[in-house]
């Protein structure tokens, strides 16, 4: 047997190995490294990918939330709510636009937030809304965006986790996740569903004024060349990362297939074990397995780690902190406790997933969780 890995990058890409050569060659050659055709290219395969009229590469996805609160012309003191069990990046941008982060629970099945808990975080100084769709399924949004349009709110959707996957409106109709909000943000970083070979992200919209003016910002602000509008930033998908992202995005729904089909395995090996609890996947969205995230409940998550370890499973806690005990953000927000954020913290625990474990793998690694 192969060693486990959380994720095998080598393995993906010696499938996909003559494309990809191919294709860095291509760009090597032309020395078109800069916005290239490779990017205009991808670009315009996103876009037709995800169903949206508007796709902004930029260099990650930390940018691609700056840029698009950048262009809303949020304000100093501004509030933005954020989930508090989400990576850093969510609400370190907040942060760096001084604005001000307010971290709010998430629901404890899904990990993500929901209308009830954003409603009642609400003040007369909220300007927007960051739902993230946490471990690779969407947050319930129709509830949220329509509370959004009542309060006249902004959204924007953390989708760095969950692009390829598809959500269900009360009508029946469907929208891919990194759509449904006024702005969605990705990360092509390597790990991720649709992972570049270095960093990469894209800012998506349906709305011609916003695109306009975040492609602005993401090339230093610039309107025409040497002409600048804006304040921005230099932030450029390069047309190396274009070249994989184009390739790899042909596979991202046979990706997502096989994700659920490890997650498949999981929740069935697991199915009669009283003290963890499998990922519940909401109704209204495809789960595309970013994580494959345990719950722990009896209180032996930090046991099972160090457990799977000595067996050679990888394993990872995503999250141990939550953002507001963090030291970073001490100073933006008065949160000192919330109770689903705290008990997922000491709960957590995500298994190996990605494209390329094999049936001997999911086994051996089902059996070392069980043999705890």
């Amino acid at each position: 047997m192969d060693a486990i890995q959380m994720v095998d990058l080598k393995r993906q890409y010696l499938k996909l190995k003559a494309e990809i050569d191919q294709g860095i060659l291509e760009v090597l050659d032309t020395t078109a490294y800069i916005n290239g055709p490779k990017v205009k290219a991808f670009q315009e395969d996103l876009q037709h990918y995800l169903r949206v009229q508007h796709v902004i590469p930029c260099a990650n996805g930390t940018d691609a939330l700056q840029i698009a609160m950048m262009a809303l012309d949020l304000q100093p003191g501004d509030e933005v709510i954020v989930p508090a069990f989400t990576y850093v990046a969510t609400a370190e941008v907040i942060a760096l636009l001084r604005l001000k982060p307010v971290m709010v629970d998430v629901d404890y099945d899904t990990f993500n937030l929901t209308a009830d808990i954003v409603a009642a975080a609400i003040t007369p100084r909220t300007k927007a809304i960051v739902p993230v769709n946490l471990f690779g399924q969407s947050c319930d949004l129709e509830p949220i965006m329509a509370l959004a349009q009542e309060r006249g709110l902004w959204v924007i959707e953390d989708n760095a986790q969950a692009i390829g996957a598809d959500y269900t409106f009360s009508d029946g109709s469907t929208a891919k996740t990194g759509t449904i909000a006024h702005i969605g943000c990705t990360s092509f970083y390597p790990s991720k569903n649709l992972g570049a070979y270095g960093d990469g992200g894209a800012i998506s919209t349906n709305r011609a004024d916003l695109a306009q003016r975040m492609q602005m910002i993401a090339n230093h602000g610039q309107g025409r060349r040497y002409y600048h509008d804006a304040v921005g930033v230099n932030s450029r998908l390069d047309s190396i990362q274009a070249v994989v992202l184009g390739v790899k995005l042909k596979h991202l729904d046979e990706y997502a297939a096989a994700r659920r089909a490890a997650a498949d395995f999981y929740d069935h090996a697991f199915a009669g074990l009283e003290w963890v609890q499998t990922p519940v996947r909401h109704p209204r969205s495809t789960h595309v397995f970013h994580q494959y995230t345990l719950l722990v409940k009896n209180g032996q998550r930090d046991a099972l780690q160090a457990h799977l370890q000595q067996k050679g499973v990888p394993s990872m806690i995503y999250y141990p902190v939550p953002l507001y005990a963090q030291d970073a953000f001490r100073s933006f927000t008065e949160v000192e406790h919330l109770p689903i954020t705290e008990q997922l913290c000491q709960e957590v625990i995500s298994l190996p997933m990605h494209t390329e474990l094999d049936q001997e793998q999911l086994h051996y690694i089902a059996e070392a969780v069980k043999s705890c």
